[in-house]
């Protein structure tokens, strides 16, 4: 299956009764996180002085103020993708029971196991994110930011998405196989949910529209 054609598939099934409850629950929960760290890191940086000089310290205030909004946005996708990632498997059966209903009943993995791959995922993608900051900034201005942006992000979620599907019907080393021989054409996917992830109000849907994405593309690699 090419990516549009699954990327579609992924968008045409939002209308799913069983995908629109788990959206709506992830949505208001991925903003009040958002909302949350944005008002916590601003209240913070208020209580704070940075210069004896009071228009130094104004405008450097500002200037954090701005950022502890932009931080949240550059690290929403792994945010997004952690606070969903408890009904991302339930997103899977969904598409699976439409789409494939031959393969039957998958692997069901427990909240400890999902709770502790989303924690890595989270940990290594903002790690990675802040690592990465000062090179984006720099490179902003020469306007290639966009580009370490997707480099980055597209094999993070891309490894990411491709793991939440592939754990349910593959055991871990077959799974890791399948990744490292499909890693240019997965990147590119994951390129793809990162390009959802960027657009306002359709980011809102990015994690299970990922998930859907990735299930299609999974499949189309089994019967390759």
């Amino acid at each position: 299956m090419t990516i549009p054609k699954a990327l579609f598939r992924a968008f045409a099934q939002l209308s799913d009764p069983g995908l629109r409850r788990i959206l709506l629950i992830g949505i208001a929960a991925a903003l009040a996180c958002w909302g949350g760290l944005a008002l916590g890191a601003a209240a913070l940086l208020r209580q704070i002085h940075w210069f004896d000089n009071q228009l130094a310290d104004i405008s450097t205030s500002v200037i954090l103020g701005v950022t502890s909004i932009a931080l949240p946005i550059l690290f929403f996708s792994a945010l997004a993708t952690f606070v969903m990632s408890f009904w991302l498997d339930d997103v899977a059966d969904v598409v699976e029971a439409r789409h494939y209903p031959q393969l039957g009943p998958a692997r069901s993995m427990g909240w400890a196991e999902i709770l502790k791959g989303s924690l890595r995922f989270l940990l290594v993608m903002v790690l990675i994110t802040a690592l990465a900051a000062p090179f984006y900034l720099a490179l902003l201005f020469l306007g290639f930011g966009i580009i370490l942006n997707y480099a980055v992000n597209g094999y993070l979620l891309g490894r990411e998405y491709f793991e939440v599907v592939a754990a349910r019907r593959m055991e871990p080393e077959a799974m890791r196989l399948t990744f490292r021989n499909n890693l240019g054409r997965l990147w590119l996917c994951g390129a793809v949910i990162n390009l959802v992830f960027q657009i306002p109000l359709l980011n809102l849907t990015a994690p299970v529209v990922a998930t859907s994405f990735m299930v299609h593309i999974f499949q189309s690699l089994r019967t390759q």
